[in-house]
């Protein structure tokens, strides 16, 4: 995870069909990371664990509450008993109790049985406490998890975004040295046809022409590969055409947070966040066991009322005694209370929570050495970021003076090849320098933007480069 977050401009293709409609062609940044975040499979179904947790937050503070039980039976069938022990196993047997009669009979008679039971487990030594900070930090635990698959999500749709943007441009150079090389070609042919140039001349530039439709061909299907990639990233179908309509305007200048710092301390990184979750969810998860040491104190009552169709004296002298009607035996006769409070202790219990302790702990010590790998990783990325940007910005520097010497370079080649003052091959080495310079140029320009973005991915402080839109 920590890998993929680190390598975040490195392109991942993902798998999945996408489950969105294609939208519109006019594309801003701000609407493509909302649309992936609206869309993509894995943050939805993280926002489901997210609301998962919530509920089972809820449902173990409830466990504090008493276990209250109603129950009512009515049956029929006889009351025979007999003298000597018995214990169940195994089995189920019928709780029939009456006097012992010296041979077996089948008066029957309707009964009843009537009851509610209470228990409260109302002290276990903050056992029932402890349990709950458990789930509170289990979705503690989700909810970053979400936070920072959200700003992963939405720094990988920005770079992707600003892959196709250059990608964008580079058509456009291409098909400007497209049109250069086309109208030189024209030239040479017919200077070759009026015997003024070597018809070898006209070879030589037609195959320019040739290269130059070959990489604008190139740049059209590397500009295609970015459009499926920021549509996969914001699940949905790309556009028919593989060209979405982008926002490039702001790429023509410099970013105003270029030399601002984050004001987003780093242990508030997404996923510096997420580890250290983790190691709460492990260090509350030993504080539960450990409670599970102690007894437990419980209050319990019992009310119950019994009905049955056999009188008071059945039994052998009057066997006669009961009546098989109905209501007089499911009806309220004999009454019983019973409250009582009581404690449960198994001490034989500490000896295995201790080693159950001891693991939870070791598992707490390996998590708190991730997240140090982690805090040290994005430490690093910082300074690399802050490093990144001044080169970025000197070759922006750089660039246009490249692409005017290129230029220059090339009129001024162009301009003897027409006066016979140089051969066809100095105007076809000036003509690859500027395409060079010119995509260069296309490359650079979004560079700083990148560089902004990488610094605010290795920040955690992704309105850094989102408040530039």
């Amino acid at each position: 995870m920590s890998k993929q977050f680190l390598w975040v401009l490195s392109w991942v293709l993902l798998l999945g069909w996408p489950r969105g409609q294609a939208i519109a062609q006019g594309l801003t940044l701000r609407q493509a990371v909302q649309t992936a975040l609206n869309n993509y499979g894995t943050i939805r179904a993280k926002a489901d664990y997210v609301k998962a947790a919530r509920a089972n937050v809820k449902e173990v503070k409830n466990e504090y509450l008493p276990d209250l039980n109603l129950a009512a039976q009515q049956v029929y069938g006889t009351a025979n008993s007999t003298y000597g022990p018995l214990a169940p196993y195994k089995t189920s047997f019928v709780s029939s109790s009456g006097p012992v009669f010296a041979s077996q009979n089948w008066n029957a008679a309707f009964g009843s049985l009537y009851w509610t039971n209470i228990n409260w487990d109302f002290f276990q030594f903050g056992r029932y406490k402890e349990k709950a900070l458990v789930a509170e930090r289990g979705l503690d635990l989700n909810q970053s998890d979400l936070d920072q698959e959200k700003f992963e999500q939405s720094v990988r749709v920005s770079g992707a975004y600003l892959n196709l943007i250059a990608a964008q441009k580079l058509i456009l150079s291409q098909q400007a040295n497209l049109d250069r090389a086309v109208a030189f070609a024209t030239v040479v042919t017919a200077r070759a046809k009026n015997g003024l140039n070597p018809g070898v001349d006209s070879s030589l530039a037609i195959a320019e022409v040739s290269n130059a439709r070959i990489a604008l061909t190139n740049a059209i299907e590397v500009e295609q590969e970015y459009a499926n990639q920021l549509a996969q990233l914001m699940q949905v179908r790309p556009p028919d055409s593989n060209n979405y309509s982008l926002d490039s305007a702001f790429v023509s200048r410099l970013p105003n947070a270029l030399n601002m710092a984050s004001t987003l301390p780093l242990t508030d990184h997404p996923l510096l966040k997420f580890f250290q979750d983790r190691v709460l969810v492990s260090d509350q998860q030993a504080k539960y066991l450990r409670t599970l040491n102690y007894p437990t104190f419980s209050l319990f009552g019992v009310f119950q009322d019994r009905g049955t169709g056999f009188d008071y004296n059945y039994g052998a002298q009057y066997p006669n005694a009961y009546t098989p009607n109905y209501f007089k035996g499911v009806g309220f006769e004999s009454a019983n209370y019973l409250i009582g409070v009581g404690v449960v202790w198994d001490i034989t219990t500490p000896l295995r929570v201790h080693q159950q302790v001891v693991e939870q702990n070791f598992t707490t010590e390996g998590l708190r050495e991730e997240y140090g790998l982690i805090s040290q990783e994005l430490q690093a990325q910082v300074i690399l970021s802050d490093t990144r940007i001044r080169n970025s910005l000197q070759n922006y520097r750089e660039a246009p003076i490249q692409v005017k010497a290129a230029s220059d370079a090339y009129i001024q080649k162009e301009t003897l090849y027409k006066n016979g003052l140089a051969t066809i091959v100095d105007v076809t080495t000036a003509a690859a320098i500027l395409n060079q310079a010119e995509t260069e140029r296309d490359v650079i320009d979004t560079n700083v933007w990148q560089a902004l973005l990488y610094k605010a991915a290795s920040t955690g402080d992704f309105a850094l480069f989102f408040n530039e839109f």
